[in-house]
């Protein structure tokens, strides 16, 4: 398997979850201005949305979308609990908070990091990334993880995402539980790895 990257954005998330599942795999980096591959290949004959991630199979198929991407990555190891088991009402728990977190809060981010926003879009979007991060951290209330006591595919997201907080000075101080889940998620070996490998630790 390849993953296509960018260091630091939503690609994040794959990786953990590749490095959390012992997953043999290449990563390639994305310019995402120019749609050049590290090699120097056309990244849109490979992702024609042209942004990250996608994961090449060893079939040649290109899967896209991180959420799709995560669970399928999942699957390959079920021993290892990232995903609940298809089917059952967890597993739709689990596809819930990734639709969240790509909809609510992934998507919030966008305006912050978009020089052509205007100061009302802004304030909208940190309006309403206060909302949802108060709401997750009341959620945390007795858990460890999303979704109880396991780590799955939905933390390898949220932790990626709410990283980028810094990037945009959005204060995460009052939400306690949030600040040590995200400590919590950033401790484990195969988070590590990730961010060691896209040289962000």
């Amino acid at each position: 398997m390849k993953l296509f990257f960018k260091s630091g954005a939503c690609s994040l998330s794959p990786r953990i979850v590749l490095e959390e599942l012992g997953l043999t795999y290449e990563a390639e980096g994305v310019d995402l201005k120019t749609r050049t591959t590290a090699s120097g290949g056309d990244y849109l004959a490979i992702n024609p949305k042209g942004y990250v991630p996608a994961l090449q199979l060893d079939s040649g198929e290109v899967l896209t979308e991180g959420p799709a991407i995560v669970q399928y990555l999942a699957d390959q190891v079920p021993q290892k609990r990232l995903a609940p088991a298809n089917g059952t009402l967890e597993r739709y728990r689990l596809q819930s908070w990734l639709t969240f977190i790509g909809t609510e809060v992934h998507k919030q981010f966008s305006p912050l990091f978009n020089p052509a926003s205007g100061d009302d879009a802004k304030a909208q979007a940190r309006a309403n990334l206060e909302r949802r991060i108060a709401w997750i951290d009341g959620e945390l209330a007795g858990r460890d993880y999303l979704m109880g006591t396991d780590f799955s595919v939905a933390d390898a997201y949220l932790f990626t995402v709410l990283s980028w907080s810094r990037f945009v000075k959005l204060d995460l101080s009052v939400h306690a539980r949030v600040q040590a889940y995200l400590a919590r998620v950033a401790a484990r070996p195969g988070v590590q790895a990730a961010l060691k490998a896209e040289g962000l630790a």
